[in-house]
Parts: C-alpha cells; structure tokens; sequence
C-alpha cells in the first residue's frame, strides 16, 4: 500500500501572491458595506452625482435625523430583532430536537421522514408561497409576527444541519449516561447539548441571516407600518416618483449593525462549528 505523501511547503513568493489575492477579494466584497455606510451621510445630490465619490467631501447626519423623524425606524428595528431572535430560538430547539431524534432513536419511518427533510430543501421556496399565505389566513395571522416566524421554526435546513452534527456525538456518551441512571431529558441536556453546542452557534448565524434578510415574506405578511422589519422598512422610503437614497443608505446601514453584532458574538461558534467533522479518524 503506498503511503499518502504530505503536499510540498508554499514558497514564500507563493503564500505573499495568495496573500494577495485573498485581500483583493476581501476588498471587493467589503467595498458594498463601505460605500452603503459612506452613502448614508452623503445628500441626495451627492449620492446621485457622477462620477461619484468615494469620500463624501461634506458628510452629513441630516438622513439620520431625518429618518428618526419621519419614519418608524426605532420600531422597524425592533420587530427586526424580535421576529429574527425569536425565529433563531426556536428553530434551534426545533432543530436540534430533531438531530437528536434522527440520530440517537431508532423509530419505523426514520429514513423516510428524514427523506421527506431532504426533498422539501429541494423545492423551490416560492412555490411554497400561496399555500403558506392561505394556512397562515385561516389561522389569522396574516400581519402578525408570528406569521413571520413559525415558518422558520420548521426550516429544513436547520434539521438537516443539527442532524450531521449529532452524528458526530459518540452513543457510548449516551449509553454511559444510561447506565448512571440518567432519564431522557438528563441525556439529552446534560450529556448531548454541550458536545453540540458549536453546531447550535453555526445554525443560529445561518438562521438569524435567513430571518433578518426573509424580504418577500416578510413583504407579503406585514403590511402595517408599525409591523413592519427594517428591509420591508427601507422599501418604504422609495416612492412612486422619487428616491432618497442618503435615507435608504442610512436604513440599511443601521438594519446592518444588529446581524453584524450576532456574528462576531457567535464567530467562536460558527468557526468550530463549520470544522465538525472536517478531520476524522
């Protein structure tokens, strides 16, 4: 048998040439955020001037002010926060429920349950849309939070995710909790969420994203100004006839900063979490 032979170190010109180009690319995908945060204290003639600025010469607070005067952005904010925190909690119970079940519990139906798992992340969500609305009619939670937030809870993705990482929790762990005479809920607390707790701070980042940023849904259901979330929000402030995008600029800046926050608190997390089961053996 032919033993794996390790790849040769990368020269020094090498690693400064990727080097390189790992900054390039990071500056291309910052440069959006940067010039959404240097749009937001530009004025409308200056947001829209060409060729544009890449500094603003004369900054100004005067979107802000007017966006805090004008228009429910505290609120926006606040039903932002509650929907996507309250979306993020219990999908992850939800989820990680489930990767317990299909992992540790043998039942009649579990491949084809999880099958079903599968199939639904392959459909298209907006052919999910007309039927949603009408369920969420009849329980009359149309323009409700809730309305926003049960779908999520249920989100495929989620259990798919917790599934792989509870395989990666041993069951001699669970058979020795047993055999100390630990119940169902003792296991499952005590034995199974701390070794999975890197996988439950991956999933509230991807889920927390996907609530925060959730616009057509979101769009469809809330249709009270005071019920609405910052990106339904933002597309309140373009009218029929003009655009002010100093103000857009400034609302997108500050429905920003809360799902920027959530990341580097669970950046720990979610980089321990994405290498789970990245080296085995």
């Amino acid at each position: 048998m032919s033993s794996i032979k390790e790849a040769p170190p990368m020269t020094k010109g090498l690693k400064w040439a990727a080097d390189l180009v790992l900054y390039l690319c990071a500056l291309f995908f910052l440069f959006p955020i940067y010039w959404m945060i240097t749009g937001s204290f530009k004025s409308q003639s200056m947001a829209v001037q060409i060729p544009p600025e890449l500094f603003p010469s004369a900054p100004t607070t005067a979107n802000y002010t007017k966006l805090f005067a004008e228009s429910e952005v505290v609120r926006w904010l606040l039903n932002s926060v509650l929907i996507a925190g309250g979306s993020t909690l219990l999908a992850c119970i939800v989820a990680t429920m489930a990767g317990y079940a299909f992992t540790k519990h043998r039942f009649t139906g579990q491949a084809v349950l999880f099958g079903l798992v599968i199939v639904t992340m392959m459909i298209p969500r907006q052919l999910g849309l007309v039927p949603l609305f009408t369920l969420m009619k009849n329980l009359h939670l149309v323009n409700n939070g809730w309305s926003v937030i049960l779908p999520v809870m249920a989100l495929p993705f989620a259990a798919f995710l917790m599934k792989q990482f509870s395989q990666t929790v041993p069951n001699e762990l669970l058979e020795a909790g047993k055999i100390d005479g630990c119940s169902e809920i003792a296991l499952f607390t005590k034995l199974f969420l701390p070794v999975v707790k890197p996988g439950i701070g991956a999933l509230a980042i991807f889920v927390f994203s996907f609530s925060w940023n959730d616009y057509l849904w979101q769009l469809i259901m809330l249709s009270d100004e005071s019920k609405m979330t910052i990106n339904v929000g933002i597309s309140t402030l373009v009218s029929e006839f003009s655009a002010n995008y100093g103000a857009q600029m400034a609302a997108a800046t500050m429905g920003f900063i809360p799902i920027f926050v959530v990341f580097i608190a669970f950046q720990r997390y979610f980089v321990k979490g994405i290498t789970v089961g990245s080296v085995k053996g």
